[in-house]
């Protein structure tokens, strides 16, 4: 990481590809070494590079300003005159993002316990499991900063076809876009069935990473719900929402799920929305039977 600040440091956003082998010539890493793969097939360099910069982007000492383009960040400076030899998680961790996004991390992984920071007290399974959440927690990040770049009717396509990936819809549904002046706050509908009977509404918002969905918002689609004598909807947004909207939302009568920012893009990563797989592991065991006595 502190190589990659030091190429970055005039404050020029730099291609992910120039700055790859500027810090290889930095660190005098050699062509051969610089062809070494991993199992999966990628090239060691690039992946140690690739989570330098993922990590130093949660802790904000860099951003990325256009795709495949790294730029450092003021904090990126100041770290680099305190840390100019070394920077690690322990430095990274000073910062409350970089520990959020650690956590979000271990969220759902079984035994994230003080030892999961130990490699060799985790069982190897363990070990591939946490590898992989931590990978989707970073996707996640992404996928939603690049959501939030396109405009709002991107989104309002996107989370349609989200939830029609998840069943919504089944096989004699379908889903609609109305996002379009008139359209009462109401951006989409899934009928679940070929009459439309069973409807459910969808709205969404673009908003940046500060902003967040408060409780009138909620209100206005639940309005807009009735006015479309409906009582199911679902409410996207590309932020979070206030603890009194969440509230509100659970107090209705009408059932309205509400998706935050993160949560969809860990929707996206599910149901293969947007991204594609990189890399593939296969984890082999002894076949007991083989060994059997006929």
């Amino acid at each position: 990481m502190a190589p990659c600040l030091h190429v970055l440091a005039d404050g020029q956003s730099l291609p992910v590809r120039a700055l790859r082998d500027a810090v290889a010539e930095r660190l005098k890493v050699t062509s051969s070494d610089r062809e070494a793969k991993i199992p999966s097939g990628s090239f060691v360099f690039d992946n140690r590079m690739h989570w330098a910069i993922t990590y130093m982007a949660q802790a904000g000492l860099v951003t990325r300003p256009r795709r495949a383009v790294v730029q450092i960040t003021d904090r990126g400076k100041n770290v680099l005159r305190q840390h100019s030899d070394r920077v690690d998680n322990t430095v990274l961790a000073q910062f409350p993002e970089f520990t959020e996004f650690k956590s979000r991390s271990k969220e759902t992984t079984p035994g994230s316990t003080e030892a999961q920071e130990n490699a060799d007290t985790v069982p190897p399974a363990e070990s591939i499991a946490n590898a992989v959440k931590l990978a989707h927690t970073a996707l996640a990040d992404e996928l939603i900063e690049r959501v939030r770049e396109r405009d709002p009717e991107f989104l309002e396509h996107l989370v349609l076809r989200t939830l029609t990936a998840m069943g919504y819809g089944g096989s004699h549904g379908a889903a609609e876009h109305l996002g379009r002046s008139g359209d009462e706050g109401l951006d989409g509908v899934i009928r679940q069935d070929a009459l439309g009977l069973d409807r459910i509404y969808v709205q969404a918002k673009r908003y940046g990473k500060s902003r967040a969905v408060g409780r009138p918002e909620i209100q206005e689609f639940v309005g807009a719900l009735h006015g479309a004598q409906a009582d199911r909807g679902v409410f996207i947004t590309t932020s979070r929402f206030t603890p009194d909207a969440q509230q509100f939302a659970e107090r209705i009568q009408a059932r309205v799920v509400l998706i935050n920012g993160i949560e969809l893009a860990q929707l996206m990563i599910r149901h293969n929305i947007g991204v594609q797989v990189r890399d593939t592991y296969v984890v082999k065991r002894m076949d007991e039977d083989f060994f059997e006595d006929a």
